[in-house]
Parts: structure tokens; C-alpha cells; sequence
């Protein structure tokens, strides 16, 4: 199979009405890596019952921004889930320790200096705090989609920051799944070939 490093990076991945890993079913994740290597992501609509308060108090930052205080700590993955991963609009004018800047896309980072940002106001706007990540080995994941397990929603980053960040957690999979123009009740769980 011949792609691009950036294939299915920067697109939403919806897990099929068939999917029967826990870790996914009903998920929607931003894919923000995909490479012959392999892929990462984040589940973007599974709160976790920690909030942000919780989260800042156990690595010892003060948040006192009120709004953020209950904001939800995300379910980002199985991968790691002890590492915290920061999904945020790009902004040019700051730069983080370690972020990924999805070409055309959102950035991913992964180190402190993000929420110490946040924690004086000083951070990004829109953003999603996760625990853990998704990950796929090489060809992992064509596998999983040619076994009917995923479908891929590209979405420009505009439509895609609505989801994540303005759209309520438990909306986001329809949300997602109406951008691809049918009805996903028609949707099967079973893999086949005409």
C-alpha cells in the first residue's frame, strides 16, 4: 500500500457499530499521526469522572480559572495512560516544549510548560486535556478499517475544533458521523465484499 506519511493524520477516525474492544466502541479519535510506522491518536468523547482542578492539584500547578476548574480530563487511549496529552488549536505565537503541529491541523503536546500556560491564563484557548493516547503498529490500523472497524472523517480543522471543543462530549460521535452524509443507523457491524 502506497501513501503519503500524513495519510489519515489530521482526520477523525469513528469506531464501527461492530467494534468490540471497550477501549473504543463509540469512540470518535483525531488522528494526529499516521505513518508507514504506524498511528496515534486521541479519543475525543470520553470524559473521565477527574477534572482538571483534580489533575492540576496532583502535578502541583494552582488553577484558579473558574471555568476550567471542572472542565473533564479525557480518555485520550490505552497507551500511557498515566501521560497527559494536550489537544489545542495552533497559535503560532507560543511554543511548547514538545508539540506535534498536525500539518493543516490541531497540535498535540505533551509537555508542562502547556499548562503551566493555562494555569496563568496565558494558554491556549480551546483545548483538550487527555490521559493516555491510541496507537496502531505498522499497518494496524489499514487493517482495522479494511476489517470494518473504522471509517475515517476528513473534516477541515475549523469544522473539527466545533467538535472538540465547542460541541458537548456525548454529541460528538453523531456530530462527527452526520458530516459524512448518511444516515448511520444503515451502518453494519459486519465486514463483507460485493
Amino acid at each position: 500500500m502506497s501513501y503519503s506519511a500524513d495519510h489519515l493524520a489530521n482526520q477523525f477516525l469513528i469506531a464501527m457499530p461492530g467494534m468490540v474492544d471497550e477501549n473504543f466502541a463509540g469512540s470518535v479519535i483525531y488522528l494526529f499521526e499516521h505513518t508507514e510506522k504506524g498511528a496515534m491518536g486521541l479519543v475525543v468523547n470520553r470524559p473521565t469522572e477527574v477534572d482538571l482542578a483534580t489533575l492540576f492539584d496532583k502535578i502541583e500547578l494552582k488553577l484558579e480559572i473558574a471555568p476550567l476548574l471542572q472542565q473533564p480530563v479525557y480518555f485520550g487511549g490505552p497507551v500511557q495512560i498515566e501521560r497527559g496529552f494536550v489537544l489545542h488549536e495552533p497559535n503560532p505565537e507560543c511554543a511548547y516544549s514538545s508539540s506535534l503541529a498536525v500539518p493543516g491541523g490541531l497540535t498535540m503536546t505533551t509537555s508542562k510548560d502547556v499548562l503551566e500556560a493555562v494555569a496563568n491564563g496565558q494558554g491556549p484557548k480551546h483545548f483538550q486535556m487527555t490521559l493516555g493516547y491510541s496507537g496502531w503498529g505498522a499497518g494496524q490500523l489499514e487493517e482495522e478499517i479494511a476489517l470494518n472497524g473504522w471509517i475515517n472523517v476528513p473534516l477541515s480543522r475549523e469544522e473539527m475544533a466545533e467538535i472538540i471543543f465547542n460541541t458537548p462530549s456525548s454529541q460528538r460521535y453523531e456530530r462527527t458521523m452526520s458530516h459524512l452524509g448518511f444516515d448511520p443507523s444503515h451502518l453494519s457491524g459486519e465486514a463483507g465484499h460485493a
